[in-house]
């Protein structure tokens, strides 16, 4: 009585699907499986660790809900090939549905007459693994098992670099309009719950003001200053009001859990701003309301002088990266030179010998390290000429060159090619696990080419 018909099943796990397919069904799969198998999907699913991945991650099959749809290795699948593809999560399902070799990298079949419609099953998979992710121990088990095709494990290159967040470019105006605006709405829904009338304020004076206000295309820094300080007024406002309806209320409202996470930024926000205007210097500023995690990370470029989102320290073994160090606050990645080479050395038990790393990590106390422990540098050198500078010189610039070229472009390939140009995940640790396979989606796509390389070695 409890069990449920075959073809009822929406979606069924491939490993418990073989057994009831008839014969000439089962040969098609398996030519299906033999397509697979020789495409650039097969080849990508046969370099990555699944099994041991998933046990790093602590992941267990869920036995109820949407997660049981997919095996463990499933899910880790899903995010590969998010990263790989590039599609938003509706699109991936869709993709999902109608692709066999989608379904054989997944695990799962999906019957024809039963698509997946829910796509927010991507997010939700997304948001377990985030919960569960250590970079750390994660990295180790991908490290372990493509060290036999790597070359040059003494050789180690750093460098920093940006992965930007999906955000617009914040200003004072934006993010007080966006603040004003929430809390009228949460206001007037407040005052329809307790069947009175909302407080009275200047917001519809002020959202005329603010549409004229967006709608110049050149505006005077006295009419910018006079619109922050009317959102300001009205923002204190707010609050106060929001504050004194809670506190009359009590229990009679039931607070959704969004407005408890919302309301404590936006006061940051208020303090902030009104500290800003006031002409003081503010720490950890706040660029949205949305993604409060993020800060304004000042990189000096000729076209972006400041980027939103995570800074992260590479570090790179025969063009595969590995996260060193990753932080959305401003960091300088000169310091983090010695815990980088203390990294690959603990991820692939080989001393490094040679560094190539930019002029920001050629520090006296980096440079001292380096001699210390006999490593190689691409940094200039400083004083006089040693007895073998040309050797020296020789190496500096094949470092140097190298650096420029593998690392530097990899950042290049990861933002174009693995969805890590702008990082469209809300909350820190998803933006985190974005990133994490982002990187190492590239980097499965480079070992495939070693691995090719290393079998047709082997057998010439």
């Amino acid at each position: 009585g409890n069990l449920i018909p075959i073809h009822m099943v929406k979606v069924q796990k491939i490993s418990e699907l073989q057994p009831f397919l008839g014969f000439t069904e089962f040969d098609l799969y398996q030519d299906y499986k033999s397509s697979f198998l020789s495409s650039d999907l097969g080849r990508l699913h046969s370099i990555f660790p699944f099994k041991s991945f998933c046990r790093s991650l602590g992941l267990s099959s869920s036995r109820r809900g949407r997660h049981a749809y997919f095996p463990p290795e499933g899910k880790v699948a899903l995010m590969l090939l998010k990263a790989y593809t590039g599609f938003s999560d509706a699109t991936l399902i869709e993709h999902l549905n109608g692709n066999i070799h989608f379904q054989i990298f997944c695990g799962v079949y999906i019957h024809p007459c039963r698509p997946l419609t829910n796509y927010k099953i991507v997010s939700a998979i997304r948001s377990e693994l985030a919960c569960l992710l250590n970079v750390d121990s994660a990295q180790q088990v991908l490290a372990l098992h493509w060290k036999p095709y790597l070359d040059n494990l003494h050789v180690m290159m750093t460098d920093a670099t940006c992965y930007e967040s999906y955000l617009r470019y914040p200003t004072s105006v934006k993010l007080l309009w966006e603040s004003v605006a929430w809390l009228q709405s949460r206001l007037s829904a407040f005052s329809k719950d307790l069947g009175q009338r909302c407080p009275r304020n200047k917001f519809k004076d002020v959202s005329k003001r603010y549409l004229c206000y967006s709608k110049k295309r050149k505006r005077k820094q006295s009419r910018t200053r006079m619109m922050k300080r009317g959102l300001l007024r009205l923002l204190e406002k707010q609050v106060g009001q929001v504050d004194e309806l809670l506190a009359r209320a009590g229990e009679r409202l039931s607070l959704p859990a969004s407005f408890r996470k919302r309301f404590p930024i936006i006061r940051r926000v208020l303090e902030q701003e009104k500290a800003l205007f006031a002409g003081q210097k503010v720490s950890d500023r706040i660029v949205s309301v949305d993604k409060p995690h993020l800060r304004p990370i000042v990189r000096g470029k000729e076209t972006k002088t400041v980027e939103f989102g995570a800074k992260v320290n590479n570090i790179q073994v025969d063009g595969i990266s590995f996260i060193e160090h990753l932080s959305f606050n401003a960091f300088n990645e000169g310091t983090r030179l010695q815990t980088s080479i203390a990294l690959q050395e603990r991820l692939l038990n080989t001393r490094v010998s040679a560094v190539a790393a930019d002029a920001i990590y050629a520090t006296n106390a980096n440079r001292k390290f380096c001699t210390k422990n006999q490593i190689y540098t691409s940094f200039v050198r400083k004083g006089k000429p040693a007895a073998d500078e040309t050797q020296r010189k020789v190496l500096r610039s094949t470092l140097s060159r190298a650096r420029a070229t593998r690392l530097e472009g990899s950042f290049g390939t990861q933002k174009q090619h693995y969805s890590l140009d702008k990082i469209k995940a809300r909350k820190e640790e998803t933006e985190i696990l974005w990133i994490f396979f982002g990187i190492h989606v590239a980097n499965a796509a480079c070992m495939v080419e070693k691995v090719k390389k290393k079998k047709k070695r082997n057998t010439t």
